[in-house]
């Protein structure tokens, strides 16, 4: 009897380099990731805190709220933190996709007034990948949008909310809702020892 040619075996994706950023928990990076929730931004300067160099911020000019560097600077130097103010709501992720593409910064955050569109996410992944492959970095895009968020074709999806207790006690509920590679799950973020560490919600508070 002889072995058939093909088999039905799944080739396997070659890993991507990812930027760890809490505890074991990594974000691919020459790919585009969503936070959501009311403390995506306190997420996002947790991320910015994890990698080195300069760091750009896309935000609406016509939104009052920005960043707060006194605030900022308890988890990053605000001096990394570039700020781009684009006054029409197209150039928000035009922007986006320009700075992935350049490859001249390893992170890049646009601060969104809604999810984009797929067309959108997926123009971004590419600009990521062709900063890779021509400028030599490996650049990480973060979209930030309000509430659950919703944006599609984004590499993973990440919910985190204020869960903050009596006596000052501060918390944090993080949510993986999202990802390619890697299952829901959820935690509580705490601080500990001048940092934070996850205390694993899946299965039970």
């Amino acid at each position: 009897m002889t072995s058939p040619l093909l088999t039905r075996t799944r080739r396997r994706e070659e890993a991507r380099p990812a930027l760890p950023f809490l505890g074991d928990l990594a974000l691919p990076l020459t790919r585009v990731h969503e936070f959501c929730g009311n403390a995506r931004r306190f997420l996002a300067l947790l991320v910015a805190a994890r990698t080195q160099g300069p760091v750009f911020w896309i935000a609406p000019s016509w939104v009052p709220e920005r960043l707060n560097p006194e605030a900022a600077q308890r988890l990053v130097n605000p001096g990394r933190i570039t700020f781009l103010d684009p006054i029409r709501a197209e150039d928000l992720l035009w922007t986006m996709e320009e700075v992935l593409r350049s490859g001249a910064v390893p992170l890049c955050v646009a601060d969104l007034p809604a999810p984009p569109s797929l067309t959108a996410v997926r123009r971004l992944h590419l600009a990521a990948e062709t900063g890779a492959a021509e400028a030599g970095t490996l650049p990480l895009g973060l979209l930030l949008t309000p509430g659950d968020g919703g944006a599609q074709g984004i590499e993973s999806r990440w919910h985190i909310a204020g869960d903050h207790g009596a006596e000052g006690r501060r918390a944090w509920r993080l949510d993986r809702r999202r990802a390619r590679t890697a299952p829901p799950k959820s935690w509580h973020l705490l601080p500990h020892k001048g940092g934070f560490r996850l205390q694993d919600l899946t299965d039970g508070p």
